[in-house]
């Protein structure tokens, strides 16, 4: 009872509820509204056994699962008031959203959310673009990290690798493929775009997700269309090795990745 009654008290004296994003948005702010079908397998993770997701989904297909971790103390470090008190001074590393483009800019992190942390336009190119998700100093990072409950589903032989970041609405990363891994969003909502390995989508690699949704993916043929969702806070989506994969922040977000290999 005692550790509840701090965690109240905490969450009463950094100006926190469960409604204002832990102050990266506010209901006036711009978001995109449509957060398109989910053809994507959605389920509880107390449905789904370690055996059964390495049977159904490891190797073969994406999953979106529901109450894998409970990342409650880690939600409330990650708002906008801790993060800048924690790491608004510490330099983070930008990169530009294009496919194969490997620009870097750095910055301190109380910088990039005061200028660059705003909402993309549909005709910004990629290049344009900087982007803060991947480029973590871990040691600086750690006691953040520490405190992240990462999905226990991991591949044999692999260890995780986290990717954290926060971005306004409308940005997001063109399609590219890597390794397996997880996405788990902290704040806000973000659009998946997914294709397996042995269909590469029709993208410019300088031409953002946003105006890819809006130039191409309406004219897609059925069998071009990609499997699609958009997870939320409590939600982790898991994609395979090798499946191509793009992202749409419908708000201002933040997130975190754990990369398997």
């Amino acid at each position: 009872m005692e550790s509840i009654r701090q965690f109240v008290l905490v969450c009463l004296l950094g100006g926190l509820t469960a409604e204002d994003g832990g102050g990266w948005f506010q209901p006036s702010d711009f978001s995109l509204q449509d957060e398109g079908p989910c053809n994507i397998d959605v389920l509880d993770a107390s449905s789904l056994s370690h055996q059964q997701f390495l049977e159904r989904y490891a190797y073969s297909r994406p999953v979106i699962l529901r109450g894998l971790t409970d990342n409650t103390r880690f939600r409330l470090l990650c708002s906008r008031s801790s993060l800048l008190e924690s790491f608004g001074s510490r330099t983070v590393r930008l990169s530009t959203a294009n496919t194969f483009s490997y620009r870097k800019v750095d910055v301190p992190f109380s910088q990039y959310v005061d200028i660059f942390l705003k909402p993309q336009s549909e005709d910004t190119l990629g290049s344009d673009t900087l982007y803060f998700f991947g480029d973590n100093n871990f040691t600086e990072w750690s006691s953040l990290f520490e405190q992240y409950e990462s999905p226990p589903y991991v591949l044999p032989h692999t260890s995780g690798a986290f990717s954290f970041g926060v971005a306004g609405a409308g940005t997001g990363v063109p399609f590219h493929w890597h390794g397996p891994g997880y996405s788990e969003v902290i704040y806000g909502r973000k659009r998946w775009f997914l294709y397996p390995p042995d269909q590469e989508p029709h993208f410019h690699p300088n031409r953002t997700t946003l105006s890819w949704l809006r130039e191409t993916y309406p004219h897609l043929p059925e069998a071009e269309a990609p499997l699609e969702c958009t997870i939320r806070p409590g939600e982790v989506l898991y994609f395979p090795d090798r499946w191509w994969h793009a992202t749409l922040n419908l708000d201002t977000s933040v997130f975190i990745s754990t990369f398997l290999g």
